[in-house]
């Protein structure tokens, strides 16, 4: 037998052995306990002065967790969970300015930060909290500010929607 072969033969079991205990601890699918099978995801609360935008972040998420499909939608009498959601902040940062006149933002970021929690609705526990979650997106200035604010927030909040129902599902 040649030296290649003899290595061969001592090196794959031990690579192997090695590569399957990397995933031991892993699971697909949620990591919430296994009694949690549904969430109620009541219309968010809006704390900023940008008006209207929970009713959007509301749909988004609740899109969200039927795309995932770890947990089902329901109504507030049959859910295991409540998912409340308090938007904190809005914000615009101007990220590039028009050449002619440097004082014209002509692209923005829109920022938004969520606190989120997942209770148990026969318990009352909290499954999951997160003081801060955010999302964000670009856009650029065409018109007047509020079309364009408008024409960004269903990006805003499917990014958002996603780093919610990660975090909830996934619940590291």
């Amino acid at each position: 037998m040649k030296k290649a072969d003899l290595l061969r033969l001592l090196v794959l079991p031990l690579a192997l052995a090695l590569a399957g205990t990397g995933c031991a601890g892993y699971r697909l699918g949620s990591m919430l306990p296994k009694e949690i099978h549904s969430v109620h995801v009541p219309m968010f609360r809006n704390n900023t002065a940008e008006p209207f935008i929970e009713t959007v972040l509301t749909n988004a998420v609740r899109d969200e967790i039927q795309k995932d499909g770890s947990l089902a939608l329901e109504n507030e009498a049959e859910a295991d969970t409540e998912l409340s959601i308090t938007i904190n902040s809005y914000s615009l940062q101007p990220l590039s300015y028009d050449r002619e006149n440097r004082t014209l933002a002509n692209e923005y970021r829109v920022l938004l930060e969520t606190s989120v929690v997942l209770k148990n609705r026969r318990t009352g526990a909290v499954v999951v909290s997160y003081p801060r979650v955010r999302g964000d997106a670009t856009f650029d200035f065409a018109g007047d500010l509020t079309n364009a604010k408008r024409q960004a927030l269903p990006a805003v909040a499917d990014d958002l929607a996603h780093q919610i129902v990660e975090r909830v599902v996934e619940a590291w």
